[in-house]
C-alpha cells in the first residue's frame, strides 16, 4: 500500500499514550475488509491488548465477515471517539485511530479464554463475574469465532 502523509499535520496524533487512551476508551471498531475487489465493513465490540499490540473480537463461527477474512485477512480498522458537533461553528470534535493489520482466527481453547478475558476487562465494569462463568463453561467458546488483529500500523487524528 502506498504511504501517505497526513495533510493536516496539526490534527495528527503522534503521542502513543493518547492513541492508547482512545483505544482503551473505545468500545466499537469498524473493520473494513475486501474480497475479490468487493468491499465490506462491519462494526464489532473489541478488547484492546496493549502488551500484545492487538485487538480481539468475538463473533459467530460463520457468516459474511468470516468468509471475507478467510479470503483476505488484511484489514483496516477505525476506532472513533465522537465528542459532538460544535453548533454554529461548522465543526466537529473527535479523536480517531486507524489501524492496519492482519486478522487471524484463534483456535486454541485456552487462548480463546484469554482473549475473551481481554474483551471483558475492556468492556465490563465488573468483568470478574463473567470471567468465572467463561472459565466454567468454556464449551460455549468452542462455537465462537475469536479474532485477533495483529496491529502493524497505527495513525491517530483529532479535530477541533
Amino acid at each position: 500500500m502506498n504511504k501517505y502523509h497526513m495533510r493536516r499535520q496539526d490534527r495528527q496524533i503522534t503521542d502513543e499514550n493518547e492513541i492508547d487512551e482512545i483505544l482503551f476508551q473505545g468500545k466499537y471498531a469498524v473493520i473494513s475488509m475486501c474480497r475479490d475487489n468487493e468491499p465490506y465493513a462491519v462494526t464489532l465490540s473489541y478488547g484492546y491488548d496493549k502488551t500484545n499490540h492487538a485487538l480481539y473480537f468475538h463473533t459467530g463461527p460463520s457468516g459474511l465477515k468470516i468468509d471475507f477474512l478467510k479470503s483476505n485477512p488484511n484489514v483496516c480498522v477505525t476506532v472513533l471517539e465522537d465528542q459532538g458537533y460544535i453548533m454554529n461553528e461548522c465543526a466537529h470534535a473527535y479523536r480517531s485511530v486507524i489501524l492496519f493489520g492482519n486478522i487471524s482466527f484463534v483456535e486454541d481453547l485456552d487462548e480463546k479464554i484469554a482473549c475473551m478475558k481481554v474483551i471483558l476487562n475492556h468492556l465490563e465494569e465488573n468483568p470478574g463475574i463473567f470471567e468465572e462463568r467463561i472459565s466454567k463453561s468454556a464449551e460455549g467458546l468452542k462455537h465462537t469465532a475469536m479474532l485477533k488483529l495483529d496491529i502493524s500500523e497505527v495513525s491517530g487524528k483529532k479535530g477541533r
